[in-house]
């Protein structure tokens, strides 16, 4: 695993480090995901879930007070209370609050039973666990999932940051889903965040998680240090 923190730009602190899937030797995410199919995806979304908190938690995460965002595949839940089970043994077994664990879910093709989905979160969400839709924008992730169910968590797709500072359209949308998401009671993150244009719309916006190059990129198994100075914070608050 490797580690990228989302950023509280009020705070200068670290929100949550979503945890990121590396080969052995660092290898990028594509190369191991290539290897994921129906035969194995159970054992691999299981496997990535126990990999995830362990080395969080031998990162040094837990004195942090962040969150650990993990991503998981939903095809590979087929009970959310039976296969949530591990994880929570391996929780207790290093010490990793519950509360702090917010499980990250897209989907690059459709979901086959976005009922079954709902589900998932609702009892994810009941048992205090933080639920995020990754990629918010691009794909299927949009506004027809969360018209079905509301995570507690959306993240903007970095195609949508990308250039938002003189992209006119690109911060209508962005401001228009802030305002949105705040009436349904959901946060929202902007991924992709790599330049201090693109921290500056955002921030004027009113998007206060963000995570990108800008402020670190992904540590492999460990936690990266982050960039937001005094100046940055001064303009923030």
């Amino acid at each position: 695993m490797a580690f990228q923190p989302i950023v509280d730009i009020l705070t200068g602190a670290p929100f949550a480090y979503e945890a990121l899937v590396r080969g052995p030797a660092g290898e990028g995410a594509a190369s191991v995901l290539s290897q994921v199919s129906a035969a194995n995806r159970y054992a691999f979304d299981q496997q990535c879930r126990v990999k995830a908190i362990e080395a969080a938690a031998a990162a040094g995460l837990i004195a942090t007070g962040a969150r650990l965002s993990i991503n998981f595949l939903p095809n590979a839940v087929y009970s959310p209370a039976a296969c949530i089970q591990l994880t929570l043994k391996t929780a207790k077994r290093v010490g990793f609050p519950t509360d702090r664990l917010i499980f990250e879910f897209t989907e690059n093709e459709e979901m086959v039973d976005p009922g079954h989905v709902a589900n998932i979160i609702a009892t994810y969400q009941k048992m205090g666990f933080g639920t995020a839709l990754d990629d918010f924008g691009a794909g299927h992730a949009g506004l027809n999932l969360l018209a079905r169910f509301q995570p507690d968590i959306i993240k903007l797709d970095m195609e949508l940051i990308r250039g938002i500072d003189t992209s006119l359209p690109r911060r209508m949308i962005v401001e228009a889903v802030t305002r949105m998401c705040a009436a349904l009671g959901v946060t929202v993150i902007a991924e992709g965040v790599e330049t201090e244009g693109e921290f500056d719309a955002l921030r004027t916006i009113g998007v206060r998680y963000l995570q990108g190059y800008y402020f670190a990129r992904p540590a492999f198994e460990a936690l990266p240090p982050m960039t937001l100075d005094s100046e940055r914070q001064r303009r923030t608050a």
